[in-house]
C-alpha cells in the first residue's frame, strides 16, 4: 500500500509531506493505541535516551517490564525478543488491549504501546511472548537482550493502558449506526471485515479511505482501530465511509 510520507504525528492524526491531515485508523498495528504523542511514554523515551542507554546491554529496565507484564497478565511467563523466533508456533494469537476478550489464549503475543514495525502480521523491534504455563515456552530460545529504550517505553505503555480504561469507552453513535448493515464487524474499539476480500479490493478500499482523509491498515489482517478522539465532522465522514459497500 502506498502510505504517504508522514512529517509529524499528533494524537491520533498524521500530517503528511503533501500538507494533508489523516485520521490514523491503523495506529501502527496497535503500537500507537494511546496515540502518537503519549506524554508519559515520550518522557520515558527522553529520560532513557539522555542516559545513553541505546545498546542492548543488561539493564534493570527488563525487570521493570516483566513486573509491568505481570500486572497485566498475572501468573503468566514471558520471553522478550527483537523478532518472533522461528520456533514460534504458527497459530500463536495476538492479544490486543481493550478488545473485551473473555480470556487470554494459552500462548500469545500482546500488542502493546511502544516502538514496533511489522512483518507477516507479527511485531518486530520488540516481540513479547506470553504463556499461561512456563512449559509452553520450553521450545523457544531464551529472551534476547533488548535496548533499555524499548524496554522502558513498553513498561510505561503497559502502566498507561492499565490506567486508561476509558480508552475503550467511545461514544460514537453515527459509527455505531453505520456498522449495522456494513461490511465491518466490531469488537470494542476494533473493526474487521466480516469476510476477507481479495488483495486488490483491499487496496482499492485503502485508497478510497485515504482520499477521504483516513489511513486504513496496509494489510487487512490488521484491525481498523477507532481513535481515542474524533471531531463531529470526522465522525460523520468516517461513518459515511464505513456504511459503504465494496461496490459503492
Amino acid at each position: 500500500m502506498n502510505i504517504p510520507t508522514v512529517l509529524r504525528a499528533r494524537g491520533y492524526r498524521l500530517y503528511t509531506e503533501g500538507g494533508r491531515r489523516l485520521v490514523d485508523l491503523w495506529l501502527n498495528g496497535g503500537a500507537a493505541i494511546l496515540g502518537h504523542t503519549p506524554a508519559n511514554m515520550l518522557r520515558e523515551l527522553k529520560n532513557t535516551a539522555s542516559r545513553g542507554l541505546y545498546a542492548p546491554y543488561p539493564h534493570f529496565t527488563q525487570g521493570r517490564l516483566l513486573k509491568a507484564l505481570l500486572k497485566l497478565f498475572p501468573g503468566h511467563s514471558f520471553r522478550l525478543y527483537a523478532a518472533p523466533p522461528a520456533e514460534l508456533p504458527e497459530k500463536t494469537e495476538l492479544w490486543r488491549p481493550y478488545s473485551k476478550a473473555d480470556k487470554t489464549p494459552a500462548l500469545f503475543i500482546p500488542v502493546l504501546p511502544g516502538i514496533q514495525t511489522w512483518r507477516n502480521n507479527l511485531p518486530l523491534g520488540m516481540c513479547i511472548i506470553a504463556a499461561k504455563d512456563e512449559s509452553l515456552l520450553s521450545g523457544l530460545p531464551e529472551s534476547d537482550k533488548l535496548s533499555p529504550i524499548l524496554l522502558a517505553m513498553a513498561a510505561r505503555g503497559i502502566h498507561d493502558i492499565i490506567a486508561a480504561p476509558e480508552r475503550a469507552k467511545l461514544n460514537l453513535p453515527r459509527i455505531t449506526k453505520a456498522l449495522k448493515n456494513s461490511i465491518w464487524q466490531q469488537q470494542g474499539i476494533y473493526l474487521t471485515l466480516k469476510e476477507a476480500i481479495a488483495p486488490e479490493k483491499w487496496e482499492n478500499l485503502f485508497n478510497k479511505f485515504l482520499e477521504a482523509g483516513f489511513l486504513l491498515p496496509p494489510a487487512q489482517s490488521h484491525p481498523l482501530i477507532l481513535p481515542g478522539e474524533l471531531s463531529d465532522g470526522e465522525e460523520a465522514k468516517l461513518a459515511n465511509m464505513l456504511a459503504k459497500q465494496l461496490t459503492d
